[in-house]
């Protein structure tokens, strides 16, 4: 008897053992793929795929053990760990880089991507002065590497004000016309995106029944579209990226269709009541302002409304393999567009004497939500920085109170101090996200200015 039951709990532990495994190669390849297409096909960069510290640095030091295969004639990436799945994420002029759905899983039919002749972005200079040689230097240090167990690999940073580029900065290899993945400061970019809509009078506040299965007896009907850009939606997800089980794993990289993913998840919480910091809560907006706008417009939207008055002529806003755009991670832009960005919101959304964003619109995003932790959430943008940026700290408590931030994976932060008509980009990889101290940049950066 002893020895059977031995034999099967061995048996138990070997089959957790090969399905952990086997969903740490579907993620990780999913991820590798996707990746590297970006990077490879949409950075502007000259890489080795195989060595790229984006997939083989610090905690990603597993996907070492993955192959990729870069087919540069079809512009597709696919990535593998031994006999198991492989994914394939494949690039497209305009629209980036998608993840392939894997399996057999049946997805519907994606948009066709934009015609370049009607997305033209115009305005690209961007005027410049000289900036004070004290902040030159304190850009400069930003770039050195005082932990080597935790490296900062800052790649871009780049400050203007009143409008014109002070100081500037890439790492080797770097440039101005290099695209910058934004991951999550895509969401401050949707932000603004349901704000033309808003202000077009096609999306409202308080319109509920958002998506087709939240009809009039789901619960979920009476979510609101205010408390989808608050993140208090109330609906169940997990944002949890070390767990490869959980909702945000499984949606990114693992779901052809984001936004169903998301909307499929049940209330956990009555509407408005609790503040979730939710990735599939953007994909959810983005899904219900491509039914608004239209499928044949829908690709071509971002450029149209917001890219091209913006000369933001490098923004892609990658889409999933159904075609919504992943807009809670997938943008890729150089650093002066998304500081371009920055600036819309700088100038209470207008650009060249054009009103973009509708009036009141930039107050209502960073106003705090309630039930957000110490009020540092406005709609979809940050108040304050968390923790591992330096948050809560003393250098954090010399930074302007109304400053605002749009933050993304591995320390992207776009930060944008209306009282010191300042727009500061720092871009880089940070994998371990603590070792960029985005307060103490911040302020040693205002106290020179």
């Amino acid at each position: 008897m002893v020895p059977l039951c031995l034999s099967l709990a061995v048996l138990a532990a070997a089959a957790w053992a090969f399905l952990r495994l086997k969903r740490i190669a579907v993620v990780g390849a999913a991820y590798m793929a996707k990746v590297l297409c970006s990077i490879v096909f949409g950075s502007g960069r000259s890489v080795d795929p195989q060595t790229l510290e984006e997939v083989s640095a610090d905690s990603y030091r597993p996907l070492r053990l993955f192959r990729s295969r870069v087919d540069r004639e079809a512009r597709t990436v696919t990535a593998r760990l031994w006999f198991f799945p492989s994914r394939r994420a494949a690039y497209r002029d305009l629209t980036g880089a998608t993840l392939e759905p894997g399996g057999r899983t049946a997805v519907p039919r994606p948009l066709k991507p934009p015609d370049s002749g009607e997305v033209s972005a115009q305005n690209t200079t961007w005027p410049a002065s000289h900036g004070a040689d004290a902040v030159e230097r304190l850009v400069g240090r930003a770039f050195r590497e005082p932990d080597p167990g935790r490296l900062r690999r800052t790649r871009a940073i780049l400050v203007v004000q009143d409008g014109r580029i002070v100081a500037e900065r890439y790492a080797a290899g770097f440039d101005a016309s290099t695209r910058f993945p934004g991951w999550s400061m895509t969401k401050s970019v949707l932000n603004a995106l349901i704000g033309v809509l808003v202000g077009e009078i096609r999306l409202s506040l308080t319109d509920r029944a958002l998506m087709p299965d939240w009809d009039g007896t789901d619960p979920r009907a009476s979510i609101t579209l205010h408390d989808l850009l608050r993140m208090r939606s109330g609906l169940a997800f997990s944002e949890v990226y070390e767990d490869l089980k959980s909702d945000v794993i499984e949606m990114l990289f693992n779901r052809p269709d984001t936004a169903a993913f998301a909307a499929n998840r049940p209330l956990a919480a009555q509407p408005g009541t609790t503040w979730n910091y939710a990735s599939g809560t953007t994909n959810i907006l983005s899904a219900i302002a491509r039914r608004v706008v239209g499928e044949a417009g829908y690709p071509s939207w971002p450029r149209r409304a917001l890219f091209a008055p913006l000369g933001m002529s490098s923004a892609i806003i990658e889409p999933d393999a159904s075609g919504t755009f992943v807009a809670s991670s997938f943008m890729l832009a150089t650093a002066r567009d998304w500081a371009r960005f920055g600036q819309l919101y700088l100038q209470d959304g207008v650009w060249e004497r054009r009103r973009l964003l509708p009036a009141g619109w930039v107050s209502f995003s960073t106003t705090q939500t309630p039930q957000s932790p110490g009020l540092i959430y406005g709609a979809h943008w940050w108040l304050g920085l968390r923790p591992e940026l330096g948050g809560g700290t003393a250098a954090a408590a010399r930074i302007p109170r109304d400053a605002f931030f749009a933050v993304g994976h591995e320390g992207q932060v776009l930060t944008v101090i209306p009282s010191l008509r300042l727009v500061v980009v720092r871009l880089g990889l940070s994998i371990h996200i603590d070792a960029w101290n985005h307060a103490s940049f911040l302020s040693e950066l205002v106290d020179l200015v």
